[in-house]
């Protein structure tokens, strides 16, 4: 693992959280913005980010079988995430935090904030990796996810048409189509024209979706980040204890090393920033979705370095 690199995209994103930060104070990002931005990540960056990433992974067929047992993997990862997540939120006796803080949980930022960092530290590997991973976050974002958040409200609806058609999984299935589609026997290749437009477009989520978390961050006052228990106990459990227990999981079940520190650095990210957008399109509490996943982001300059050191110490027992 490359740590020098790593340490140079951690500072790169902080200085865009600052930059977000500061455009927030002078308004140049303000609500209107922030949800248009919000909404060009959500509805055309990560689409393009899914089928660039998926579609554009190298062919053969022992990566197709890595690609499947990582699919499988991401999966297992999230549910178990998900089952650890609900016995801890179980004893909130606030609804709407019980629902926020189990969602963030379980979904870490794996695509905006993690696929520079996978790329930082497994190279182009880490970036096949992310592609397949990301299938089972964005299926189980729009099912698990929504089935957290409409728990207590009868307005909010998990239709199978919502699971099955939504910005996340349309594009999942649509990489995958045209990932088989390599294959020797078709050999067919998106062209050129086409993968340039798609790159340029996946290359806006990044800075835009950390330029809106620093904003994000700005709207919050320092007592409300710096000086609340429960967002200190939220980010020790979701930066540090989540990704350990992960760590020795994949540790006892001799899982190979590359895979391992992946999902453990998988489970080192923030929250993601979905549950920001979903909170906002289903009035529950958008201030303290923005305040867990500003304050995880925040922190996890500090945090993950520490934990991905901590692990490989760990994997070297």
């Amino acid at each position: 693992m490359n740590f020098d690199r790593l340490y140079i995209v951690i500072a790169t994103l902080f200085l865009l959280l600052v930059c977000g930060f500061v455009l927030r104070k002078v308004r140049i990002i303000d609500d209107g913005a922030s949800k248009k931005l919000s909404a060009i990540v959500l509805k055309v960056g990560l689409p393009c980010m899914l089928i660039s990433s998926i579609s554009g992974a190298e062919y053969s067929v022992a990566n197709l079988k890595s690609a499947a047992a990582m699919i499988g993997m991401g999966f297992v990862f999230h549910l178990l995430s998900a089952a650890v997540a609900f016995l801890i939120c179980k004893p909130f006796r606030d609804i709407t935090e019980q629902k926020v803080t189990e969602f963030s949980l379980v979904f870490t930022n794996c695509a905006f904030i993690g696929f520079p960092i996978f790329e930082a530290l497994f190279g182009s590997r880490g970036l096949f990796l992310a592609a397949f991973f990301l299938i089972s976050f964005n299926v189980l974002v729009w099912i698990l996810g929504i089935a957290i958040l409409s728990r207590g409200r009868n307005d909010i609806k998990l239709t199978w048409k919502k699971a099955v058609l939504n910005f996340g999984t349309v594009p999942c299935a649509i990489g995958f189509i045209l990932y088989l589609l390599k294959m020797p026997a078709i050999g067919f290749e998106l062209p050129i024209f086409v993968s340039e437009f798609l790159v340029y477009l996946k290359n806006l989520c990044t800075p835009l979706s950390v330029l809106i978390l620093g904003a994000l961050i700005a709207k919050q006052s320092p007592k409300q980040i710096f000086l609340n228990w429960k967002v200190y106990l939220f980010c020790i459990i979701k930066l540090a204890l989540f990704p350990l227990l992960v760590c020795l999981i994949t540790k006892l079940i001799h899982m190979d090393g590359t895979t391992a520190m992946f999902l453990t650095a998988a489970a080192a990210l923030p929250a993601a920033s979905n549950i920001t957008m979903l909170c906002e399109i289903y009035d529950i509490d958008p201030s303290h979705a923005s305040l867990v996943v500003g304050a995880s982001s925040l922190l996890c300059v500090v945090s993950l370095p520490l934990v991905l050191n901590l692990a490989q110490i760990i994997f070297a027992m």
